[in-house]
């Protein structure tokens, strides 16, 4: 293959389509998007309805940001030393987890904090992780389009998660549903 010179942006594009992880690996961050833009647009709605101050979900917020330098430091840090792979898997499994217990325990300003810091620590630690596996896979040269690509699923996770989440709320006068939505699509996500 080196005589017939380097590879094209189309050639990359069919090799990595053609790749089962990269399509699973799209997957998952479409997973991400749906979860990261639910919980980031709606959570202050959900926290309102539950009877909670606004300020406990502007706090809420701000917590998820805060706690996200440290789990996207952390989670980075971790892709250099263990398995990409399996470091995503335990994002999304934690995610599962830490949405299920939200939903369970009876909600109270300390818990949306709580809740808002440990989805914080899991919130874009997908992003090294996915990029790291991306060059891991497939090398550098055409790492940004293939970002760009995986991306895309990210972006059209959440479109639905805003989307979906507003329906939902619209149609039922209630957010279960969609929580439940963004605790299936992490197991799938663990899952790919």
């Amino acid at each position: 293959q080196a005589s017939q010179g380097p590879q094209g942006t189309g050639a990359a594009l069919r090799e990595a389509f053609a790749y089962p992880s990269f399509r699973l690996l799209t997957a998952g961050y479409f997973v991400c998007g749906f979860q990261l833009v639910f919980i980031g647009l709606h959570m202050p709605s959900y926290l309102k309805d539950q009877g909670l101050a606004p300020n406990v979900a502007t706090t809420a917020l701000a917590l998820i940001g805060l706690f996200n330098i440290f789990g996207s430091f952390f989670f980075g840090w971790g892709g250099g030393r263990y398995s990409k792979k399996n470091l995503l898997a335990l994002i999304y499994a934690l995610r599962a987890v830490a949405i299920l217990v939200f939903l369970l325990v009876p909600l109270s300003t300390a818990v949306a904090w709580i809740f808002a810091a440990v989805m914080g620590l899991l919130w874009l630690g997908t992003v090294p992780l996915t990029n790291g596996l991306i060059a891991q896979i497939f090398g550098l040269r055409y790492m940004s389009m293939l970002t760009g690509v995986v991306f895309l699923g990210h972006q059209l996770g959440s479109f639905l998660g805003a989307w979906l989440g507003g329906r939902i709320f619209d149609e039922t006068g209630s957010y279960l549903i969609a929580w439940l939505i963004a605790i299936g699509l992490s197991l799938v996500a663990t899952a790919c």
